[in-house]
């Protein structure tokens, strides 16, 4: 969409709120005057009593056109702050209502174009608010629809029974396994595969010198690791001896108490194992994922699994066999060649088999993904939204809480993902993470360090292929000493 922009440069927050309202579209600044298709012109003039942002949309050879107003009073420049951010609210509000108009319904999520929308109702109550306040923010000033405020509402709760019950000198640890067996369609993180997992040793090699480093600052400092998450990739990669050695480090590094938190991600059924799901278990591991995304054997093959509905249900009767702790199931909605019969299905096979967790998300269609440059045919919007629609009013009726949830760019319909989990048995590590509520230590390839320290986050982001991490990791120990100071 081309954009023309008067009185202001907020191309940020504009490219945002295009992101979210025309996922498809992508920001261009032409030279040539307005007048066109396809574009938007919003510009912004300041009176003696009111600041006006202009909207005219163009779409499809029809104009769509509004104003919004905010009283040049409350944009005090000694305070330039808070007038770049109500100027910048305004702009995006007067753009929002033209596409509205223009689309004929509104985004889920409203205005709202972050990735962390519990933050909005959180901070509101921590400052005093009360909950039906905190909503009626998210009402008036965003316009979030009512199923997704509700969500917003009971992640907020969560958010602040885990923010209550931290310590001061308390962490969160991450361990990166950027390795798989294969490579799905729809995956855009770091990882290798195939021939590249012939890393691996010299890779564990160089990540026990990060966390034995690591152990050492932390302790020093007087600091503790309250939850653990090893993710990828997908860490069951590894075979059993190499996760128990993992795993035996990470308990003499951080001296780790018995029974903290300690997520595996196993995720893939074809690497889950008698023998690594025994190294899990014995190296302290109570929390493991056995992923379907989906349960068609058809949608599994468009999407690059090798596994099949059959072998989830393998995986997840080993791991209660083997008394894996609890486990998550992470689903996607709006996979190619699945419908919301079909995610129907998989949702009530998964509920029969009674995982204590279950994230279910929404396709992102990122730029490092095959599915991305693959002509498959995808559910569109309203699809994926009957989808989400069952699946909460299914999770609730069988008595699973929302509580984390998070947004990213490209999703279909500009949904969400939502962690779902039964009274009780929620994830500390995906609240503290996504809520930034302390700091997150993360170490291995493509891991982002996150210090949290009265109210400022600091991120130091190791480097995100394994060669690279193998190579630099004497200067990656000399960083995270430096970080340590923070």
């Amino acid at each position: 969409m081309k954009l023309f922009f008067t009185g202001h440069g907020e191309k940020y927050a504009v490219e945002q709120t295009l992101l979210t309202l025309f996922p498809q579209e992508r920001p261009v600044y032409p030279d040539e005057p307005p007048g066109g298709d396809n574009e938007l012109e919003l510009a912004f003039s300041r009176g003696p009593v009111w600041c006006t942002a202009s909207a005219v949309l163009r779409r499809a050879g029809k104009p769509y056109a509004r104003q919004c107003r905010v009283k040049t009073a409350d944009l005090p420049p000694e305070d330039p702050v808070l007038a770049t951010r109500l100027t910048r609210r305004t702009l995006q509000r007067a753009f929002y209502l033209a596409a509205v108009d223009c689309l004929g319904a509104e985004p889920p999520w409203g205005m709202l174009s972050g990735v962390r929308p519990v933050k909005l109702p959180t901070r509101a109550m921590e400052a005093g608010a009360t909950p039906r306040q905190a909503e009626a923010e998210l009402r008036d000033r965003y316009r979030v629809s009512p199923e997704r405020r509700r969500l917003a509402m009971d992640c907020a709760k969560a958010s602040l029974a885990v923010k209550g019950a931290l310590k001061p000198e308390e962490v969160s640890l991450y361990v990166g396994i950027p390795f798989c067996p294969t490579r799905c369609a729809y995956c855009s993180f770091i990882s290798s595969s195939g021939s590249a997992n012939r890393l691996i040793p010299d890779y564990l090699e160089a990540l026990f010198r990060e966390i034995d480093r690591a152990g050492q600052a932390l302790l020093a400092a007087g600091r503790r690791v309250r939850t653990v998450y090893i993710g990828g990739g997908t860490p069951t990669t590894l075979t059993g001896d190499q996760l128990r050695a993992l795993l035996d480090r990470l308990h003499t590094a951080f001296r780790l108490d018995p029974g903290t938190e300690f997520t595996v991600e196993a995720g893939r059924p074809d690497t889950i194992t008698r023998d690594r799901l025994a190294a899990i278990r014995d190296g302290g591991g109570n929390r493991i994922s056995v992923n379907p995304q989906t349960m068609s054997d058809k949608v599994l093959s468009l999407i690059g699994r090798s596994h099949r509905a059959e072998d989830i249900r393998r995986a997840y009767a080993l791991a209660r066999e083997m008394d894996a702790g609890y486990i998550n199931m992470d689903l996607i909605a709006g996979l190619p060649g699945d419908d919301a019969g079909g995610f129907r299905h998989t949702l009530d096979q998964v509920l029969d088999m009674g995982p204590e967790n279950i994230t279910v998300h929404t396709l992102a269609l990122k730029k490092g993904a095959r599915l991305k440059q693959e002509d498959l045919v995808l559910p569109d919007g309203p699809a994926v939204a009957a989808m989400l629609d069952f699946a909460w009013a299914r999770l609730r009726a069988a008595g699973y809480e929302p509580y984390y949830l998070y947004r990213q760019k490209f999703m279909s319909g500009s949904f969400e993902n939502v962690g779902w989990c039964l009274p009780g048995t929620g994830s500390e590590y995906n609240i503290c993470m996504m809520e930034e509520l302390h700091t997150v230590l993360s170490l291995g390839a493509g891991g982002v360090t996150k210090g949290v320290a009265e109210g400022c986050v600091k991120r130091l982001a190791n480097p995100k292929y394994p060669q690279e991490y193998i190579r630099g990791i004497d200067e990656i120990l000399a960083e995270k000493q430096n970080f340590f100071a923070f």
